[in-house]
């Protein structure tokens, strides 16, 4: 998956992009194991006003692990300083970050895409529903 020449790059970090396993009542590596650091970018494409939350693993290949359009209302929630989540249709991602000044920048730069774009909420409570 290849930002189209138009998307830009709002914001990066390092963070393990995980999906929440509803039968195993526990977070699991997307993309398989084992839990790897991967960059998580927010994309923004300003002809459509669309954005978008790309993760690749650093390593070994640069999978892809996470492709996830910003939806109209989506919950961005702060479970932790450190560790964020949301929902998308069925699924519930999650990421644990590295650092905690790009977890904070991270949930900066979705909150004003949320808001610029009037798509969903960020909150900063623990989630529920889990």
């Amino acid at each position: 998956i290849r930002a189209s020449p138009s998307e830009q790059v709002l914001c990066s970090a390092r963070a393990s992009v995980l999906l929440y396993d509803e039968g195993q009542r526990q977070w699991v590596p997307a993309g398989g194991p084992p839990q790897s650091p991967s960059c998580v970018q927010l994309f923004h494409q300003p002809s459509t006003h669309s954005f978008r939350l790309v993760g690749r693993r650093l390593h070994p290949e640069q999978q892809v692990v996470l492709n996830c359009p910003l939806g109209r209302g989506l919950r961005y929630s702060q479970a932790t300083p450190q560790f964020h989540q949301w929902r998308e249709g069925r699924r519930v991602w999650g990421l644990s970050f590295v650092a905690l000044p790009e977890a904070a920048q991270f949930a900066a730069s979705v909150l004003r895409a949320l808001q610029g774009g009037a798509l969903g909420v960020l909150t900063l409570s623990s989630p529920s529903g889990q």
